[in-house]
């Protein structure tokens, strides 16, 4: 697991941008009157301050006009998916850059109009002038790229985003079953606490821990260092966080260090996160409100990808150990039960009285029992049950329980064993 790196807070990136066309702007033309004194763009002196007003006063009223009809979508959407989803793109690092360039492009232009004619020149200083149309051009690039991500709004690219972060996790967390490094996390800690690492302050989400930074700690003081706290887990004031076993104290701020806190989840070592807005989006689909099993049937899709990808690697990936093979340090991580029961038990009770959905699910755990290796067969089985119990209960007539009993993989389209 690669160490966590704590990204730029998004007010920096417009920030850097602003700076960055004030500072050109005091700079650049100022050189280039200086050094290229003759050196024009060829443009005449009334058409540069036409091109170059039209576009700050253009630009300031773009930003105001697409940003309110972008931060409208995402306030939209947030009703049919899922709040945390929306707000997870909405903060996505291509809107601060979008700002970025919009604000640099209009601060630029503004300073390029004070240069023009300038020292009694009939021109426009010529790398300036063309600044402002390489950043016009670039704000253009930008209004398309910024299209393009609010397209994620739609379901079919939302579901798919959401399930593909899901997958980078996987891959990134877990090895293939037939891995024979990996070492099972069932361990017994029988030394010592000497402390207990505790999270003071406001409510903080657990964002990623840093699990080489840990074992260097551990491996050096000769402890064993047990982590509490789940990725996922909200801390609140007092929360343990950390227990160090051994006989040696470790330095209480590099292990502080090795956590990523914040005001939310995120992807990063976090599986049940995607699975978690899935199931969001399912839930919220099959709300008497919306009442739209059709989505939850799409949505039951993806989970089962990744429940095929997490059924066919090795999911107790908590123990980690140093070079000599000795235990240095403990993270707790979801198994196997605690996947499926994300995945079904609130979808199957939101969804029960819908033969569409209780079909979808029938045929997804049907298909994972036949898909995974033996030793995931045994959870399958038990909601499997679960599932027949629910139809039983939900369905008062002999054929609507029939009926909702089938396998079908659309949910209402071709049935298996007619």
């Amino acid at each position: 697991m690669t160490p966590h790196k704590k990204p730029l807070p998004n007010w920096a990136i417009p920030a850097f941008y602003v700076a960055a066309a004030v500072v050109a702007g005091l700079a650049l033309p100022r050189l280039e009157t200086r050094l290229l004194p003759g050196f024009d763009a060829g443009w005449s002196a009334s058409a540069t301050l036409g091109i170059f007003s039209a576009i700050a006063s253009g630009m300031i009223s773009m930003t105001g006009i697409v940003f309110a009809l972008a931060f409208l979508m995402v306030q939209f959407s947030a009703t049919a998916y899922s709040p945390r989803l929306v707000q997870w793109l909405a903060r996505n690092p291509l809107l601060w850059h979008a700002v970025g360039v919009f604000s640099a492009t209009f601060i630029y232009a503004l300073a390029a109009i004070g240069w023009v004619e300038r020292r009694g020149s009939a021109g426009a200083p010529f790398f300036s002038s063309w600044v402002v149309i390489v950043l016009l051009l670039t704000s253009v690039a930008m209004f398309i790229a910024l299209i393009d991500k609010l397209s994620l709004l739609q379901l079919n690219r939302t579901l798919a985003f959401t399930a593909e972060q899901g997958r980078r996790v996987i891959e990134q967390l877990y090895p293939l079953l037939d891995d024979q490094e990996a070492h099972p996390v069932s361990v017994k800690l029988d030394s010592t606490v000497v402390k207990t690492l505790r999270h003071w302050g406001r409510p903080s989400a657990v964002q990623a821990v840093n699990i080489p930074a840990l074992l260097d700690l551990a491996s050096a003081t000769d402890t064993v260092l047990e982590v509490s706290a789940a990725v996922g887990d909200t801390l609140v004031d007092g929360t343990p966080i950390l227990r160090v076993r051994g006989q040696r104290e470790v330095d209480e701020p590099a292990l502080r260090a090795a956590f990523s806190l914040g005001e939310d989840r995120t992807f990063e070592q976090d599986p049940k996160y995607a699975l978690r807005l899935l199931v969001d989006i399912a839930i919220r689909a099959l709300s008497p409100a919306i009442n739209d099993p059709t989505t939850a049937v799409q949505v039951l899709d993806q989970i089962e990808d990744l429940l095929l990808r997490l059924g066919r690697r090795r999911l107790d990936v908590g123990a980690t150990r140093d070079a000599a093979g000795t235990l240095r340090v403990v993270v707790p991580f979801p198994s196997w039960e605690d996947f499926l029961m994300l995945s079904f038990d609130e979808i199957r009770f939101c969804g029960a009285n819908s033969v569409q959905v209780m079909r979808r699910m029938r045929a997804l755990a049907v298909d994972l029992i036949e898909a995974l290796p033996p030793e995931r067969e045994a959870a399958l089985r038990r909601y499997e049950k679960r599932l027949a119990a629910t139809i039983a209960k939900s369905f008062s007539d002999d054929e609507d329980k029939k009926d909702a009993s089938i396998e079908d993989r659309q949910g209402l389209g071709i049935p298996r064993n007619r």
